[in-house]
């Protein structure tokens, strides 16, 4: 019976049109009686079909139906025919557009970088580098062409102000994808202040909608793919699973319909995803574009398989209170000695992702897009979820650091659950990195090998969602929190 159901998954996987992947990481555990969908076991393993890949599948139990489906894989080392995509990230000069650029050009896709340097800009504005020593973005396609035999071009361009320039660089590189980083991307910053807030609504709506003009003016079909956030949907509003992006509702009269989940941002930040979210849905209905919104959990790690390759290529590295994602900082916290900073109670529950997936999920959203007339395709980019106070004790206890637990800069719940739906990218083959899969060992080496670049100081919250926040954090006195430089 095995046999038989393994030798009918792998029929069906080998002539899938759009079907790469060589190999079956996964056991039979239920045949339903229509053999037109089978799921899969979470924790099964098998030998893979072609290269002897094992993979520990963590996703939920998980249906597949039959159709074309494209499922990338560490063992996949390129695309061919017409596979192969002209790329434009807008943005890949940042946090995830970096390696993400690196990793579609390493799968063997075209790949154009277009970005105005706003986010290193914003470092001389906080007194705060990257930890890591990121080079120019001249130097770093240098370095790429010279590691992998690969170009990547880049353009200064600022997708917010510089429209007619956005226009002609669409036309004249024609893309099959335009990937949408281009976003000032966080919550804090844009709590900041007044010029920080206007700043953030200014630069990510202004750029969304010049985005999807410019599409229309270029008169091309192109595949927008953005990346959005889970901040979209809140925290414990929707009263049980959260679904990927569309959400069932009665409405008065019993009439049933499925809608897109109603926004509840955070921050400003938030807000202004919201605000493309709603862009989304209106230039796909009136304009026919097609669209996906990742709607993406907290990244954290640094390095990427192709990052790692020459040290000019390394990503960068964010620990401030602004930028610095709540893991990271911890881990740095951990690997310095100093106590990791927990806001509130630390029982806020988020979901995450490690930077690698989130290039993998990037390309297979990529290779999966939406039909014309599709209503915009959502896909939660998440790999698991934790609670706060949980991570802070996981990376405590592995690095012997204490913890201090602050007034919370922000104004949200003590406390939320967090259930959040992933099945998409799991049915196409995203095997997520999590957690408990040793991981923290990657960070910690780069910490450790670039410490003396940090300004502990800069760890502390320094934005505050409004005057009560900071009124509560002063009273608890953070200077009384010993942080010193680490010495040479």
């Amino acid at each position: 019976f095995f046999h038989t159901r393994v030798n009918t998954i792998i029929e069906h996987l080998q002539h899938s049109r759009k079907m790469k992947l060589l190999y079956v990481a996964a056991a039979i555990t239920l045949w339903n009686e229509s053999v037109s969908s089978f799921s899969v076991s979470p924790l099964s393993k098998l030998n893979s079909v072609s290269n002897g890949i094992r993979q520990k599948l963590v996703c939920p139990s998980r249906t597949f139906d039959r159709g074309s489906l494209y499922m990338a894989a560490d063992g996949v080392n390129g695309v061919d025919g017409d596979e192969k995509k002209k790329v434009i990230v807008l943005g890949g000069d940042g946090f995830c557009g970096w390696p993400t650029s690196l990793h579609l050009s390493d799968k063997g896709h075209d790949v154009v970088i277009v970005d105005n340097l706003s986010r290193r800009n914003i470092d001389i504005e906080l007194g705060c580098d990257s930890l890591t020593p990121i080079q120019s973005p001249e130097t770093r396609v240098q370095a790429w062409k010279e590691v992998s035999g690969k170009d990547i071009k880049f353009v200064n361009l600022d997708v917010a102000k510089d429209y007619d320039l956005l226009v002609q660089l669409i036309k004249e590189e024609e893309p099959d994808t335009i990937i949408h980083f281009a976003e000032q991307r966080a919550a804090p910053y844009s709590q900041k202040n007044s010029k920080t807030k206007r700043y953030t609504v200014d630069n990510n709506v202004s750029g969304s909608n010049n985005l999807c003009c410019a599409i229309t003016d270029a008169d091309l079909d192109i595949h927008i793919i953005h990346l959005g956030t889970m901040g979209v949907y809140g925290y414990g509003t929707s009263g049980g699973e959260i679904p990927e992006g569309y959400i069932d509702v009665t409405l008065p009269g019993g009439r049933d319909m499925n809608i897109l989940h109603p926004a509840y941002p955070g921050s400003v930040y938030h807000t202004t995803k919201c605000l493309d979210a709603l862009l989304w849905q209106f230039y796909q209905k009136n304009d026919q574009l097609r669209i996906t919104d990742l709607h993406q959990g907290v990244v954290w790690g640094t390095n990427t398989p192709q990052t790692v390759k020459d040290e000019r290529l390394v990503n960068r590295f964010d620990y401030d209170g602004d930028y610095g994602t709540v893991l990271n900082r911890f881990l740095l916290q951990g690997a310095m000695g100093v106590p990791l900073t927990v806001y509130g109670t630390g029982g806020q529950t988020r979901a995450f992702i490690h930077i690698t997936d989130t290039a993998k999920c990037i390309e297979i959203a990529m290779l999966n897009p939406p039909q014309k007339g599709d209503r915009v395709k959502i896909f939660n980019q998440v790999a698991e979820t934790r609670r706060i106070r949980d991570i802070a004790k996981l990376v405590a206890d592995q690095t012997g650091a204490g913890v201090n637990f602050l007034p919370n800069p922000r104004n949200e719940a003590d406390e939320n659950e967090l259930d959040v739906s992933n099945r998409s990218f799991c049915n196409l083959g995203l095997v997520p990195k999590t957690l408990d899969d040793g991981l923290f060992e990657e960070v910690t080496d780069v910490i450790k090998k670039y410490r003396n670049r940090c300004n502990p100081q800069k760890i502390l919250p320094a934005s505050f969602w409004n005057k009560a926040q900071a009124e509560k954090y002063k009273e608890n006195e953070p200077n009384a929190i010993k942080l010193e430089k680490p010495s040479a």
